[in-house]
């Protein structure tokens, strides 16, 4: 026989050597776990099925698993680091990763329409959508009049269900704040704060705006004519009740509420932005110098808004 023969028939003698060990060391270690009641890791089938390996892969089988074996030892044995794992049955909502490298080359809606590219037009329509649709209604409103019909396709769809649960979920509100009895401010609060968003979009027809407009100044007269329920009211619902009266333009009811935010909040800037911008709506110069004198030595910082409307009227 020859040299190569030779030290092949060693290399088989030696590899069935160490599958036979291999075995052995494998019922070793299943009685050793069963005796201190462990989990076995590996059961004894497993440890045939990888002896079989070696045997019909000599050399590579055995040195595969022991490198494996050594990987696992130094590298992955340690647990995983399950600190921030929530393992309860409730519903987690991730936050979704901003798209640093998408939201860079974006622009506003309201530029986005003023081009050609429909490509861009129709992706940016879509990212607004998978948002908070609430505080872009009126820039989808804009996109009802694209020449790009898949971009007002997105748009109508999106108005017409936003709207629909609005007004759907107004109804539901107003109906709870007028026949609950026990706590009608906590519904007269909610239907407020929820009314305000979209109601400052101007999404809506007119008249149905001027009818939701006058349920939120309902709610807020109901919170400012009860003396209980008076120190819910604040300055923030006055503003938003007054401002969006005052573009319906029923300036009479705007008066009130300036009143209502004098007597309650004079201290506030609101309270004299509210009267900064009926007097100047009214065109009304003696009147809004007036009320620019009396915040000029009023204690209150001055907002850069307030400023830009002073510079415009002057």
């Amino acid at each position: 026989m020859t040299t190569a023969g030779i030290l092949f028939l060693v290399i088989l003698i030696l590899n069935t050597i160490v599958c036979v060990l291999f075995v052995i060391w494998g019922h070793f270690q299943q009685l050793r776990d069963e005796d201190q009641e462990k989990q076995n890791k590996m059961t004894l089938p497993g440890y045939y099925l990888q002896a079989v390996v070696m045997l019909f892969c000599p050399v590579i089988g055995p040195l595969f698993f022991f490198v494996a074996h050594l990987i696992y030892t130094y590298f992955l044995k340690n647990g995983p680091d399950l600190e921030d794992v929530i393992f309860g049955k409730d519903k987690v909502k991730a936050p979704r990763k901003a798209e640093e490298e998408v939201e860079r080359n974006r622009v506003p809606l309201e530029e986005a329409l003023a081009v050609s590219d429909r490509q861009s037009l129709r992706g940016l329509m879509l990212d607004v959508v998978r948002g908070d649709v609430n505080k872009s209604l009126a820039s989808i409103n804009l996109a009802l009049n694209s020449e790009d019909s898949e971009t007002s396709h997105y748009a109508a769809t999106v108005m017409r269900d936003s709207l629909n649960d609005f007004r759907q979920a107004v109804t539901k509100k107003y109906n709870a704040f007028k026949e609950d009895y026990v706590e009608p401010e906590e519904y007269a609060c909610d239907l407020i704060e929820y009314m305000n968003e979209i109601l400052f979009q101007d999404v809506f027809p007119e008249m149905e705006q001027r009818d939701f407009v006058h349920k939120m100044d309902e709610a807020c007269t109901f919170l400012y004519s009860d003396e209980e329920y008076r120190a819910r009211l604040t300055i923030q619902y006055v503003e938003w009740v007054g401002l969006l009266t005052l573009k319906l333009r029923e300036y009479d009811r705007v008066r009130f509420w300036c009143e209502v935010a004098k007597e309650l909040f004079p201290a506030e800037l609101a309270t004299y932005t509210m009267q900064l911008k009926l007097f100047f709506k009214l065109e009304d110069r003696e009147n809004f110098f007036r009320v620019l004198g009396e915040l000029k030595s009023a204690d209150v910082v001055i907002d850069r808004e307030t400023l830009e409307l002073i510079r415009i009227f002057n």
